[in-house]
């Protein structure tokens, strides 16, 4: 019997590997953002079915055409959200058992773990809008919902503590720590799965119409993000210094984008916060405050977006790593900052530009800006489903440690 060809293995297993459920809810996020921005909900912070079937009935045909593209667009990415999580948990159960999970366990890789947390709290993310566009009447229990999506939220970003725990008890203590090893970003996926937990605590702050609630969701989002943002700067500082002196990581690159995701996930969280004291607190502000924060935090974006693709780009790794032999579970980071990209995109031009009055919904820049929005959506369903493909294939699997 032959040995099975390396086009044919699967390659080691790494904690990475739940980037690939986080990028399916990502994916569901941008096709939320058509029914966001584009369906009228009067009354309420977002639509729900009832309002998604009514825009249905007396809209015109491009309207009712996005509402298609919309529910089937969420309704494949929850599948393959599922599947790729349950793929995910096998994967996870097993690599528990290996010398491979030990040496993570004690490197600088041990952060990996955060990528758990990650997609867990994105699947309850998913798991709310999947509610929203799908489920009749769900509005009318939703204040009964809240207090549970926050037990959730709460439970997995404790998990995610437990693990920050054991490496900054372990690092602090004995040591350890290879900071020429540290020639990336990838020590801020912590913060980014932070951040991720603190932007699902903030959502009932933005829709309940319960000033309690809303209070304990900005209270409990406020520690996970500021906890994301103190990890971040700590660890932009470490990485760039690694990487000044010892070049970046050439299997790691594609984590210089992962600021672009965090800002994302942070923006929505202070927008959901901020709506909330308005409601509910008495603490005002305009459109003209929404397009002073959005745009520099957008600009930021573009400019570690073009350091990221500079560094990818002198690497070769789209042709080694995405449309080459080369396997990496890192590559999923590939999808994170283009789904941010093009979500942050949708609130910039509408809760930015068309609140301003700088442009008209619909109008021709309406629709130039949408639709870079929506190039960068189907470029990132292509690449997930061909990072699918490539790792999730195969029936052997290869035996190494991953990369740190």
């Amino acid at each position: 019997m032959s040995s099975p060809s390396a086009a044919q293995m699967r390659p080691p297993y790494s904690p990475l590997y739940f980037l690939a459920t986080l990028g399916a809810g990502g994916l569901m996020v941008t096709f939320f953002m058509f029914l966001m921005f584009w369906v009228p909900h009067p009354g309420r912070p977002v639509p729900i079915f009832e309002d998604i079937m009514s825009a249905f009935a007396s809209g015109n045909l491009p309207l009712q055409v996005s509402i298609v593209a919309a529910m089937g667009g969420i309704a494949g990415l929850t599948f393959l959200l599922i599947k790729s999580l349950i793929w995910n948990l096998r994967g996870l159960s097993a690599f528990k058992t290996t010398d491979a999970y030990a040496a993570l366990r004690s490197s600088n890789a041990e952060t990996q773990l955060m990528a758990i947390p990650l997609a867990l709290a994105m699947v309850v993310n998913g798991g709310f809008i999947v509610g929203l566009v799908f489920v009749p009447g769900l509005w009318n229990v939703v204040e009964y919902l809240f207090p549970l999506a926050m037990i959730a939220f709460v439970l997995i970003g404790g998990y995610g503590l437990l693990i920050m725990r054991d490496f900054f008890g372990r690092v602090m203590t004995k040591g350890g720590f290879d900071c020429a090893k540290n020639n990336s970003f990838a020590q801020v996926l912590p913060a980014f799965a932070f951040a991720m937990v603190g932007v699902g605590l903030a959502a009932p702050s933005a829709m309940s119409g319960s000033a309690m609630i809303a209070g304990l969701s900005f209270i409990l989002s406020s520690f996970f993000i500021v906890v994301a943002i103190l990890l971040a700067v700590a660890n932009v500082i470490l990485g760039l210094r690694s990487m000044m002196e010892n070049g970046a990581n050439e299997e790691t690159a594609p984590t210089l984008l992962i600021i672009v995701p965090l800002i994302t996930v942070i923006t929505i969280a202070w927008m959901r916060q901020n709506h909330g004291l308005h409601v509910h607190f008495d603490v005002h502000g305009g459109a003209g405050d929404a397009l002073a924060m959005l745009t520099p935090l957008l600009m930021i974006q573009l400019a570690v977006l073009a350091l990221g693709l500079t560094v990818l780009r002198g690497f070769g790794y789209v042709s080694k790593f995405v449309t080459g032999p080369a396997k990496s579970a890192g590559s999923y980071a590939l999808v994170c900052p283009g789904v941010a990209l093009s979500v942050m995109l949708h609130f910039w031009l509408n809760k930015g530009l068309v609140a301003n009055g700088l442009v008209d919904k619909f109008s021709l820049a309406y629709l130039a800006i949408s639709a870079v929005a929506i190039a960068l959506q189907v470029s990132m369903i292509w690449l997930v489903l061909k990072l699918n493909a490539k790792h999730m294939g195969g029936s052997v699997r290869q035996v190494a440690v991953p990369a740190e």
